[in-house]
């Protein structure tokens, strides 16, 4: 179970700042619109992204019994 939280936490994060970046990126180019989807969306999809893999990564240091297998 610690090995899947690892894993969604990390690509969540990954993609989330895939996405963050995507969208300043167009943003600083000019364009307000990705299709007809709003930049602005995209930026709070990536930030909503990064916060989910930093949940998934938080629950795998907080898994009860975990600090005794840690030593």
């Amino acid at each position: 179970m610690d090995a899947l939280l690892l894993l969604l936490g990390r690509v969540a994060g990954f993609a989330g700042l895939l996405l963050c970046v995507a969208a300043a990126g167009m943003r600083l180019a000019g364009n307000y619109y990705l299709g007809s989807l709003q930049l602005s969306t995209l930026l709070a999809g990536g930030v909503a992204a990064i916060v989910v893999g930093c949940f998934f990564l938080l629950l795998v240091l907080t898994v009860p019994g975990r600090a005794g297998r840690s030593r």
